[in-house]
């Protein structure tokens, strides 16, 4: 076959034309598709702006979507509990209101019914917080565990038993037949909860026969004062049957078995226990300070592990106490939980018995004779004021003697002038002739001592105070205001006024001066002013001490001026005084180890100032 010229010319052109067609369908194919991303790409960007509005955007789908596929694989055969909604069951008995949360078969939180806030009047709420929790971890198959609180329990069962007590049952189940129950019994006039853990697989679903109980915390203001609140907040618990409480540090660690462990506010606690006591773990607590404009007292973090047997089924029994720090409740508790209230700890336990079996029943008895705080107050200094009396009419006596000798030891005072050894030395003997006890005068000073540790601790801790009104104080448990500063004073102040401060301050302001005019003259103005500085110094401590305990201070020293002053100008005889010690005067005196161990050290005193005279003399 030939193929002319003309042929292959138009074959050449219909390829040119050919190639040139499909170049430019190409190029506008090409422009069509990028006109048409960039419309997809504003319409998305649309949508996304819309859905974004909506909080429903298609990024945060796919976070979801991954949220939900890790929730799925951490819940394992337990995946049906993976996802859900919070559903809040309430039970109640007279004392507590119960809120129930399905999200872990768990107590939310616990409204306390005869308590109100002091900080809003609302009632009491322990709980609530959104990282409060108590947990622990299960074994979900496929190697992964997961912690109990992720899982959603179906709609509880609330069941009303015979005695009156309600029980509140969660209940969750894996698709290989294990499951796991909570049960709550909410008893009538309790604050104590019973918690029964119930696990059928429990040899799969605990690894070695141990559960890690988490339990994350934390207090808030329930007082007037944060401040005084923080200071009165504390961790307590029970380890090897013993009690013990951290306040200053930090954390510690359980090296012996536990019992309880509590997160103590100034009136209020939340609690911890184990019927078979937990077997370690650790604690770990963070005090807010001053610096915190928020109301949170304190955040706890406890990690405690519990021994299960390692068997198909398990039942471990635990309890949760959500309540008063009244004695009187914790006692009935037994697991040392009434040491909770502090009435006495430290360096100052011995005064603990003191406020159990003296303090207490007296003031308890005077609240039921007459009912009102106050007065009770007063009975009860009255009380101890009468129990004293023998020693301290000893001590008047003894001042009384020391008033009669003013004029005398005025006299050594002005003839010894600087020579202060040399005073002493005079002094005691002339106490010796007269049959003085220069230490008389000390009792009713250190009587006070143990007696004020013991009220502060009382007084601190007895919730029985909280709200009772009282003349100008409107709550005997925390400081009465009688004025608001707009600035707060340093060393303990604080921005207010303290009307019952004040009393106390004069009062003891008094006794202090009426106690000065019987000593002699002092010519060093330190020891002139020494008996005026603690009363002084009270102004500062107590004004935000409770009002209960400034109260009851200004009701002593009241009582001690009228005591001294009846005793020594109506009851004690100065006559027969000056007679007996001109009596005792005339008598061959015999010196006790004391005196004698005394005034050698005097003398040997007064002999190495004079040498030292002597020596400076001779330079």
């Amino acid at each position: 076959m030939q193929t002319d010229k003309n042929t292959v010319v138009g074959m050449v052109l219909l390829a040119i034309l050919f190639f040139a067609y499909f170049y430019f369908s190409n190029q506008q194919q090409q422009a069509l598709e990028v006109q048409k991303q960039h419309q997809e790409d504003s319409l998305n960007r649309i949508k996304a702006a819309s859905l974004k509005l909506k909080d429903t955007s298609a990024l945060n789908k796919q976070f979801l979507q991954k949220d939900t596929l890790d929730k799925l694989n951490a819940a394992g055969d337990f995946a049906t509990a993976a996802l859900g909604k919070e559903q809040l069951t309430i039970v109640e008995n007279e004392v507590i209101k119960v809120t129930f949360s399905n999200k872990g078969g768990s107590v939310k939180q616990v409204e306390l019914k005869n308590y109100t806030s002091n900080v809003d009047k609302k009632p009491i709420i322990l709980g609530g917080n959104p990282n409060d929790k108590i947990s622990y971890a299960i074994n979900t198959g496929n190697n992964s565990s997961n912690l109990v609180n992720n899982l959603f329990f179906p709609t509880p069962k609330v069941e009303k038993n015979a005695d009156n007590s309600q029980t509140i049952s969660f209940t969750i189940a894996a698709a290989n037949g294990e499951s796991l129950t909570h049960q709550y019994i909410v008893k009538p006039n309790e604050y104590l909860i019973d918690w029964n853990i119930s696990m059928n697989g429990a040899d799969k679903l605990v690894s070695n026969g141990n559960i890690n109980f988490l339990w994350n915390w934390t207090t808030i203001q329930k007082e007037k004062s944060t401040i005084y609140e923080r200071q009165m907040s504390n961790i307590c618990f029970s380890e090897d049957n013993q009690f013990d409480y951290i306040s200053s540090h930090n954390e510690h660690l359980f090296e012996k078995s536990v019992q309880w462990v509590g997160a103590v506010q100034q009136f209020f606690n939340t609690t911890l226990i184990a019927k078979n006591s937990f077997t370690g773990g650790k604690v770990t607590w963070v005090r807010s300070t001053e610096k915190d404009s928020t109301n949170t007292l304190a955040t706890v973090d406890v990690a405690l592990q519990l021994k299960v047997p390692v068997a198909s089924t398990a039942l471990i029994p635990m309890q949760l106490y959500y309540g008063p720090n009244e004695y009187h409740i914790l006692r009935k508790l037994d697991n040392n939980m009434d040491n909770i209230v502090n009435l006495g700890r430290d360096v100052y336990s011995f005064v603990r018995p003191v406020n159990k079996y003296v303090i207490m029943p007296v003031f308890d008895f005077f609240v039921k004779l007459i009912t009102n705080f106050g007065w009770a107050i007063l009975l009860l200094t009255l009380f101890i004021r009468v129990f004293t009396a023998p020693l301290m009419y000893g001590s008047y006596l003894s001042g009384a003697k020391t008033k009669a000798l003013k004029p005398e030891l005025d006299a050594l005072k002005k003839k010894f002038g600087d020579d202060q050894q040399g005073y002493a030395m005079e002094q005691m003997k002339l106490f010796r002739e007269a049959g003085v006890n220069p230490l008389g005068g000390c009792v009713p000073a250190l009587l006070q001592i143990p007696i004020f540790f013991a009220l502060y601790s009382f007084f601190n801790s007895n919730i029985a105070l909280r709200g009772q009104s009282f003349l100008w104080s409107h709550d005997l448990s925390s400081y009465d205001v009688i004025a608001t500063l707009p600035f707060s004073i340093p060393m303990g102040f604080g921005d207010h006024i303290s009307l019952f401060t004040i009393t106390a301050v004069l009062t003891s302001f008094a006794i202090s001066m009426y106690n000065m005019g019987n000593t002699p003259t002092q010519d060093n103005p330190a020891m002139k002013y020494m008996p005026y500085f603690f009363p002084f110094m009270m102004l500062f401590f107590f004004n935000r001490l409770p009002s209960a305990l400034t109260w009851y201070y200004t009701v002593s020293n009241t009582v001690t001026l009228l005591l001294q002053f009846v005793i020594q100008t109506y009851i004690i005889d100065h006559d027969k005084i000056m007679a007996k010690m001109k009596e005792t005067r005339t008598k061959p005196k015999t010196k006790s180890k004391w005196q004698e161990r005394y005034a050698q050290v005097m003398e040997s005193q007064k002999k190495l100032e004079d040498m030292k005279k002597k020596t400076g003399g001779g330079k």
